[in-house]
């Protein structure tokens, strides 16, 4: 018999987003003139890092790093969100401000990245989730894994202290970075486009 209750909706857009560059007179290839511009933000989502570019009011003023809202409701400053982006699409500072934010957001998000080297699974017989992390093999996700089973990780520094992995978010910022740049088989944190 099938059921007729309505699945779960799966919440699909950002809440909140973190300037990656600022372009108070819009990007400067545009061939309008500069006033008539719109105001752009680059920016990345805070829970699927989603890459979006952001309309904006005129005479607002945005400092990098910056976390906006740009959810449903009131939004200051913002008027919509205008496009996803592509990683090619990234202005040079956006590119560069992109690991910092990165690293930002997952300072905020330690619990969730520690769960992550607690529950990650095998995606088929012969490759697990955590070898897709730069720097972790097979001798490493057995560590990780042997580890977990003993008791499990409650922050960074256990993680490192038992299993000899240095900079455990730094793995996850270059994972993030890869999936940004498109083409992967797999997606750990990111939604393709």
């Amino acid at each position: 018999m099938r059921s007729t209750r309505r699945p779960e909706k799966i919440k699909k857009y950002e809440d909140f987003a973190y300037v990656l560059d600022f372009l108070p007179e819009g990007y400067p290839s545009d061939p309008h003139p500069r006033h008539l511009r719109d105001p752009i933000i680059q920016s990345i989502g805070d829970t699927f890092f989603t890459l979006l570019e952001l309309s904006v009011k005129r005479n607002t003023d945005f400092q990098l790093h910056d976390r906006i809202k740009i959810g449903r409701g009131e939004r200051e400053g913002v008027n919509h969100v205008k496009s996803r982006l592509r990683a090619s699409d990234l202005t040079f500072t956006a590119k560069s401000e992109l690991p910092n934010v990165l690293k930002t957001i997952l300072d905020k998000r330690a619990k969730e990245v520690i769960s992550f080297f607690n529950t990650a699974v095998p995606i088929t017989p012969r490759r697990h989730q955590l070898e897709l992390l730069p720097g972790i093999g097979k001798k490493n996700m057995w560590r990780i894994i042997e580890e977990r089973k003993k008791a499990p990780f409650v922050d960074y520094s256990d993680l490192s202290k038992r299993c000899g992995i240095s900079d455990p978010p730094k793995k996850i910022i270059e994972r993030i970075l890869t999936e940004l740049e498109g083409n992967e088989k797999y997606y750990l944190f990111t939604r393709p486009e």
